[in-house]
């Protein structure tokens, strides 16, 4: 490996240089974790064509024995990011969770399976209006439904203009959302329809606490990551050292003024725990 993969950033911020040292220091109390969509895996046009960066899992292989826990926190369900990311039976990742639909349900690596509650009944509810209301608003051609098991969420990137599709569905979204008791979570060119009462923030918080970790980092590229960023800020003020990371895009500015480190997308994570990972050996 050549120096240039072997040389970690500097964080930006006091804060963030203290969470990098205290993982440096004692990585075996660590929680690393990250989102997946647009940061493990680049973002596509089809969300079912979604696959982690290349190099993403032989990364995390090489980082993960060295760390208390590596953490994926997704919106999707568990299962399928493991299948996406190509999480199962690889030798190292045994110290790996997926906290899939935003915790809701969990995948460990050491038993393979998912634990899951069953699905909130509004979801089922909105399922069945949507269609019909995508029709009704004359939403643009191209607006799409992705079904999630425990959510769904309504997509506008192959809309004809996208961001008119999205600003136009937003409030129709809320109404019939609330009318079932579910909130809507925007994204990057995405509205998703889910139960309220988890976030990532709250996943990665009942994690950390369960686990008992000296220091954190969360890496994350979009809306739907703030509650984590905003968890790993509490956590600080607890006395817990952390670190933020953006996995920086044109698309959302949002994160990268509250991080401490902004990556260059999905390469540029592979790249800090390649980094990490050669630091910590």
């Amino acid at each position: 490996m050549g120096s240039h993969t072997d040389s970690l950033p500097t964080p930006a911020t006091a804060a963030g240089r203290d969470g990098l040292d205290a993982i440096l220091a004692r990585p075996d109390r660590a929680v690393l974790a990250f989102d997946f969509d647009g940061t493990l895996a680049p973002i596509v046009p089809d969300p079912d064509q979604a696959r982690a960066h290349p190099d993403t899992v032989p990364a995390l292989a090489a980082l993960a024995p060295k760390v208390a826990s590596i953490a994926v926190v997704t919106g999707r369900p568990a299962g399928v990011a493991v299948r996406y990311g190509g999480f199962a039976g690889v030798p190292g990742l045994d110290h790996l969770v997926v906290l899939g639909h935003y915790g809701a349900e969990r995948w460990d690596a050491r038993t393979g399976t998912v634990n899951a509650p069953a699905p909130h009944p509004g979801v089922a509810a909105v399922r069945a209006e949507l269609p019909g209301l995508l029709e009704r608003i004359g939403a643009w051609h191209g607006t799409w439904i992705e079904e999630k098991g425990r959510s769904v969420a309504v997509h506008t990137r192959r809309a004809d203009d996208p961001q008119a599709a999205f600003e136009a569905l937003r409030e129709p979204l809320a109404d019939l959302a609330t009318r079932h008791g579910l909130i809507v979570e925007p994204g990057r060119l995405v509205l998703e329809l889910r139960p309220p009462g988890m976030d990532k923030g709250v996943a990665l918080l009942e994690y950390v606490r369960e686990i008992g970790t000296g220091a954190v980092m969360y890496a994350g590229d979009d809306l739907g990551d703030l509650p984590a960023f905003a968890a790993v800020g509490k956590l600080r003020s607890d006395g817990v050292p952390g670190l933020l990371v953006c996995s920086g895009s044109e698309e959302v500015t949002e994160l990268a003024e509250r991080a401490d480190l902004v990556v260059d997308g999905p390469e540029g994570v592979v790249r800090l725990v390649r980094s990490l990972a050669h630091r910590l050996s």
